[in-house]
């Protein structure tokens, strides 16, 4: 029986969020599932807003994700996984990366990066993974292999078998960086 699944990804643009959710897509398709994408590029090549939505099941029928029904929300930065917060089931697992990027507002002077934002959103979940992302990609030797650290966060967490996962990360990452993605990938999955 495949577990119907709805997975939020959320980040900033140039943080691999589309690369991320093509991985994902691939692997459920290989288990099995149904699958659905929807994503939202706002101003994402200018540090903007990517968001996609990726519903999995046996049968799925919209690849939107309603308020309260994320099962999992994938945060590739800190403020982006806040305000995605209310789209988290009450029993959902927020996985938030602790990278800060700064907003063009932010940039300009305009207004204030939000501080205790890990710590708010630790009070207002039930299931919070901290993750430095950035820091482990930097050890598997490449810092933008960050969202495979975090998509391997999160396979660790799915019930797709380990082979499938590496199999579309091989099909989908360029051949000249695969080396440290599968490295960054399985640092992820590791992740306790």
């Amino acid at each position: 029986m495949l577990k119907p699944v709805d997975i939020l990804m959320v980040g900033v643009g140039g943080q691999g969020t589309i690369l991320a959710s093509k991985i994902l897509a691939q692997a459920a398709l290989e288990t099995g599932y149904d699958i659905k994408v929807s994503e939202i590029h706002g101003m994402a090549q200018r540090g903007g807003s990517v968001v996609t939505q990726v519903r999995l099941g046996k049968k799925v029928f919209s690849p939107l994700i309603p308020a309260g029904g994320a099962d999992v929300v994938l945060a590739f930065e800190k403020l982006e996984g806040l305000r995605l917060m209310p789209f988290l089931k009450p029993d959902g697992t927020i996985i938030i990366n602790e990278q800060e990027i700064l907003p063009v507002p932010v940039l300009v002077g305009a207004a204030e990066y939000p501080s205790g934002i890990i710590e708010y959103i630790r009070s207002a979940a039930r299931h919070v993974v901290t993750v430095d992302a950035l820091a482990i990609a930097e050890k598997c030797g490449n810092a933008k292999a960050a969202n495979v650290v975090l998509l391997g966060v999160m396979a660790g967490r799915l019930l797709f078998a380990r082979e499938v996962w590496e199999k579309a990360l091989a099909d989908r990452v360029p051949a000249k960086l695969l080396e440290v993605n599968k490295a960054a990938f399985m640092a992820g999955y590791e992740y306790d």
